[in-house]
């Protein structure tokens, strides 16, 4: 009888070498060059356009020379609450799912230096600029295709009675396809910055980021055979009798990173006027490293028989590799009309610039390098804000827009990512001041089972961000 397991072998491509699995894809890079929401409730609700206001400690994110603007100091801390709604169809059944979570998203410190004339500020804190939420769910009838087929030639499925030992199948559709993949975790950042007036309202920062932060994805994947397409006059197998009426392929695996890094930004701001401002930065790549730890499991299911794992085959393996992003070159541009805020923002960012450094053996890394310059572009994003201020109350209200092309090529509008933000901020005594933020965004996505458009889900995501901001100044 057959040692049953469920090797590395089923990842998200399914390759099989020798035992060892290459879990590595360019949508990892991906993963961790994109651009976050931040973690400012005044940011956020002004649509993030906020690259020549920045006079907070969201400096660190956004641009650094805004800390030159800072006349107190500053005490700051903030929560994130986040949930993504999926509605995901699957051969036209459509299925909804969501993730959620909260995270401490902001806690800083800014320190003003006295000076004789201009400004000198200094500041420390952690930032939580990226959340990895997301959720899946589908489940539909495959008349045509099965993973089991599509990986028929990788030993593992052998062992599971699945194939003969010639990799052969019988098992080409007409199965029932279900599934969930949660995702969770996120990226922090403890910045390290300065900024200082070097000439009469022109402003220069720079900030050092220390980053840490996880990723986990768990995924589990069922084929039954709801129709007895495969009943008892059927033998995955012929050479052995058990595998005989299949009924159901089962995996679970699992995705966990742990996430370190640094990068650093630099930026100015021009008071152009009393009512005016242009600011500009440039974030330089990130270098990432990630230990990463895959785990699979799973079963196959026959009428007389069950095939699990075996504690002679290893379902479980650890790595370590860099990435590095691309640049971010950001600038903008606000005015100030009697209590009226206007701000926008535009990024520009190349994807094509992601790159895996090292850590990986050579092949894969020049497989994954050149699948990045043919799959990704470069995008430029826009932000759009207002704050109107009511004097009488010391009331604070805000909108905003936000638009972040995909980086796929030749991806339709609809895979855009767009939010339309809004806020409120209230200060007390000229010193605290609390501020409140919301984001709904809103796109589409496809997700591929296996192979290409063989076993795809069509996902329409709605994302919900709220941040809460607190802050003293003395």
């Amino acid at each position: 009888m057959k040692h049953t397991a469920l090797s590395l072998a089923l990842l998200l491509f399914f390759s099989y070498f020798a035992g060892a699995v290459s879990a590595q894809i360019p949508l990892d890079a991906f993963r961790l060059s994109d651009i976050g929401l931040g973690s400012s409730a005044r940011a956020l609700g002004m649509g993030n356009a906020y690259q020549s206001l920045s006079d907070d400690y969201s400096a660190a994110s956004f641009n650094p020379a805004g800390f030159g603007l800072l006349k107190r100091m500053e005490f700051a801390g903030g929560l994130n609450y986040s949930k993504q709604n999926n509605s995901t169809t699957f051969f036209g059944n459509t299925t909804d799912y969501s993730n959620s979570a909260t995270n401490l998203n902001q806690l800083s410190f800014a320190f003003p230096f006295p000076t004789i004339r201009g400004s000198l500020v200094f500041a420390v804190g952690y930032n939580r600029d990226r959340d990895f939420n997301g959720a899946v769910s589908f489940n539909g009838f495959n008349p045509n295709s099965s993973m089991i087929a599509n990986n028929a030639g990788d030993e593992i499925l052998y062992e599971l009675g699945l194939t003969d030992q010639n990799g052969n199948t019988p098992i080409r559709g007409n199965l029932n396809q279900d599934g969930t993949i949660l995702s969770k975790g996120g990226i922090g950042r403890w910045s390290f910055s300065g900024a200082i007036e070097v000439a009469r309202n022109i402003y220069l920062g720079a900030t050092l980021n220390i980053i840490s932060g996880s990723y986990n994805s768990s995924r589990d994947y069922y084929e039954t055979d709801t129709k007895n397409a495969y009943g008892f006059n059927v033998l995955t197998d012929p050479a052995d009798s058990t595998t005989a009426d299949f009924r159901e392929f089962y995996f679970n695996d699992v995705l966990d990173w742990d996430i370190s890094g640094w990068d650093a930004k630099i930026g100015f701001i021009y008071q152009v006027s009393p009512m005016a401002r242009i600011g500009a930065s440039i974030k330089f790549p990130t270098s990432y490293t990630i230990k990463e730890t895959y785990t699979v499991n799973g079963q196959s299911t026959f009428a007389n028989a069950t095939y699990l794992p075996f504690q002679d085959f290893q379902n479980v393996s650890t790595s370590e590799y860099d990435i590095s992003s691309p640049y971010q070159f950001s600038g903008g541009a606000s005015v100030n009309l009697k209590g009226l805020i206007l701000s926008g923002d535009v990024t520009y960012i190349d994807f094509t610039q992601m790159e895996f450094k090292s850590g990986l053996d050579a092949g894969t890394m020049s497989a994954n390098n050149k699948d990045i310059k043919t799959t990704y572009r470069g995008v430029v994003n826009y932000n759009l804000g207002a704050e109107y201020t009511i004097p009488e109350v010391n009331l604070r209200l805000r909108g905003g827009f936000i638009m972040n092309p995909s980086p796929y090529e030749g991806d339709p509008s609809e895979r855009n990512r767009k939010y339309v933000t809004g806020g409120v901020g209230f200060l007390a005594d000229e010193a605290f001041a609390f501020d409140l933020a919301y984001a709904y965004g809103w796109w589409k996505d496809i997700g591929e089972n296996y192979g290409n458009n063989e076993s795809r889900t069509y996902q329409d995501i709605r994302n919900h961000n709220l941040i809460l901001s607190v802050s003293y100044r003395f």
